[in-house]
């Protein structure tokens, strides 16, 4: 590639070069508005905006849509080797499918057909590059969406076949470079996603920390066990109810196929460890601005608590709504998903900044004083011992996974000694927190070569 930094200044483009369209390179074919209906677990993939990775597609956890789609529908068929492109969310998120089996091509996904005078590596880097412009297309507030005429109306500087094959090469032999960087990155981001499952698994399993009955015997103490303190969560949970009618005892939990538990520990259901009745909250059309009563979208939960800002403002009074304002140490869990890896995900809610009131799409565990200060199932609840109930309790409703109450009641969590307890939260924490930084780094890292990419790209299309 030739240096012409004087024309890149005056906003001359090279000799024979010339301004083109995306269109004049290929056509955006738009994908099939199939129904969630049709989802199957077995059959052809359905390629959708979530299957697109970074460079593939995955069809892992695809849903799957009945063979006949194949003979119905053949202009909508996916073949090895076709590029698609993101035109909902991930906005101009290219990836290439890799598979024998033929899939098909849902709405929202774009796939790519390179017209035959151009080059088709040529065409994916052209695509990177006007990436930018496909994000300044994109147009809605909560989901940015694109057409594909908005794709095929973005701009590039187009060299002649010559020196696009040119570029190719050269683009090919640093984007290599910067490549292996990258999957080095998300070699490690895959390890500590290991890791951080590793140290849950060890806290569920009382091998984190030296338990309380092994410390107790080499003190020469007594300690309270995890049946001890059940007992005094259950006899808090009388004392402070605050259910409709008559206390009911909670049902003890069928423990049989369970693993063993650590000794001093003890198995305890979700219910027993309630100071009131799981609760979903209110489903009311809103705004984004007051008057009204607050409310978090599912949006606002995350990990670490929930972002109060992310909340509209329902047409209701406070009396409306007395029994669901949010409380610190409150514990929430979204009761459904499109994915079924993220139905289910909890989080503790921080201290409201403002009188705030929850979704209908959560749930909230309001929890007794001693697991609630604890913060015992907060730490628990991303482990595998919760992850495979819910996953295995949950309906599929017009595809999407959905838990109910009775479910959640049910579910059993193991109970170590308080005093184990607090070491076990604090020592997940402290690996957690440590985890969190390299995670942070490997994300600074990975934004760099994003940047550095689309650098290599500018100064290839300048000529």
């Amino acid at each position: 590639m030739q240096n012409t930094s004087s024309r890149q200044e005056s906003g001359e483009l090279p000799n024979g070069w010339r301004i083109a369209r995306v269109g004049d390179m290929l056509k955006v074919r738009n994908g099939y508005a199939f129904k969630s209906s049709d989802y199957r677990t077995e059959g052809v993939p359905l390629i959708r905006q979530s299957n697109l990775g970074d460079d593939l597609v995955d069809i892992s956890e695809a849903k799957r849509v009945d063979p006949y789609f194949l003979k119905q529908l053949p202009d909508f068929i996916v073949r090895d080797g076709d590029l698609l492109i993101g035109m909902s969310g991930s906005l101009g998120k290219i990836a290439r499918y890799q598979h024998a089996e033929p899939a098909l091509q849902n709405q929202r996904t774009g796939l790519l057909m390179v017209k035959p005078e151009h080059e088709a590596k040529f065409a994916k880097l052209v695509l990177k590059y006007v990436e930018p412009q496909i994000l300044a297309e994109g147009k809605g507030i909560a989901v940015q969406n694109v057409s594909a005429k908005e794709i095929e109306d973005c701009t590039f500087p187009l060299p002649s076949l010559e020196e696009q094959r040119e570029i190719v090469a050269e683009i090919e032999k640093q984007f290599t470079r910067l490549e292996a960087g990258v999957a080095a990155l998300r070699r490690v981001q895959a390890n500590l996603k290991r890791y951080r499952a590793a140290v849950l698994k060890a806290a569920c399993e009382g091998k984190l920390v030296p338990t309380e009955a092994k410390l107790a015997k080499a003190e020469n103490r007594k300690f309270e066990s995890g049946e001890e303190l059940l007992a005094r969560i259950l006899t808090e949970r009388r004392k402070n109810w605050t259910g409709r009618g008559k206390y009911k005892e909670p049902a003890t939990p069928d423990t049989a196929g369970l693993q063993s538990l650590p000794e001093g520990w003890k198995w305890a259901s979700v219910e027993q460890m309630l100071t009131e009745p799981l609760c979903n909250g209110v489903s009311v059309k809103g705004s984004d601005n007051p008057p009204g009563v607050r409310a978090l979208r599912l949006s606002a939960m995350s990990s670490s608590g929930f972002d109060y800002w992310d909340a509209r403002y329902l047409p209701l009074e406070n009396s409306d709504v007395d029994d669901l304002w949010i409380q610190e140490g409150d514990f929430f869990m979204s009761r459904g998903n499109g994915s079924l890896h993220l139905v289910g995900r909890g989080t503790s809610a921080q201290k409201p900044p403002h009188p705030t009131i929850f979704p209908d799409t959560m749930i909230r565990l309001r929890l007794t004083g001693a697991v609630r200060k604890s913060g015992w199932l907060r730490i628990l609840w991303p482990s595998w011992i919760i992850r495979s109930q819910i996953e295995t309790r949950v309906k599929t409703t017009a595809g999407i996974y959905k838990i109910a109450q009775p479910q959640v009641e049910g579910m059993v969590v193991p109970l170590p000694p308080l005093a184990e307890e607090t070491r076990v939260v604090a020592e997940v924490e402290r690996r957690l927190s440590e985890v969190k930084k390299v995670e942070s780094l490997v994300t600074v890292n990975l934004q760099r070569a994003s940047r550095l990419r689309q650098s290599i790209l500018q100064r290839a299309f300048r000529g």
